[in-house]
């Protein structure tokens, strides 16, 4: 594995998202919810989280900075109703992230430099078990 857990990965730069439908949403909560569902399938019980947003306060069609998911947001979401891969094929990312109240708001912020991505891989530290 090229990073051992527990690490944070930082990135910045910007993804691009080919839009086909009319949902509401952003490349950044795009990419979180991509993440969530590479995770669901690959590590669903990984202790780990994304946070994807942009600096100016907006991610596309949407109020919202950006979003956090989990590994285990894609079962959330279907045990709702909801088809996390309907949501990205309708570019309608923001939806599934309002339903699990993860959204980043941050508002306007004045700057346009970048989006910020912090991936966080577990397991958490053992004082966080009361451990030590």
């Amino acid at each position: 594995m090229p990073v051992e857990p527990p690490a944070a990965i930082l990135a910045g730069g910007e993804t691009t998202v080919t839009v086909r439908g009319g949902g509401r949403g952003g490349r950044n909560m795009e990419l979180a919810l991509a993440w969530s569902l590479a995770m669901a399938y690959w590590s669903p019980e990984s202790p780990a989280a994304i946070l994807a947003m942009d600096t100016d306060g907006i991610d596309g069609r949407s109020d919202a900075a950006g979003a956090v998911a989990w590994p285990w947001l894609p079962v959330a979401l279907r045990e709702a109703g909801l088809d996390p891969y309907q949501l990205l094929a309708e570019n309608d990312s923001e939806r599934a992230f309002a339903y699990a109240g993860s959204l980043v708001s941050t508002g306007l912020t004045g700057t346009n430099l970048n989006s910020i991505v912090v991936m966080l891989l577990g397991p958490p530290p053992k004082a966080y078990h009361g451990e030590t």
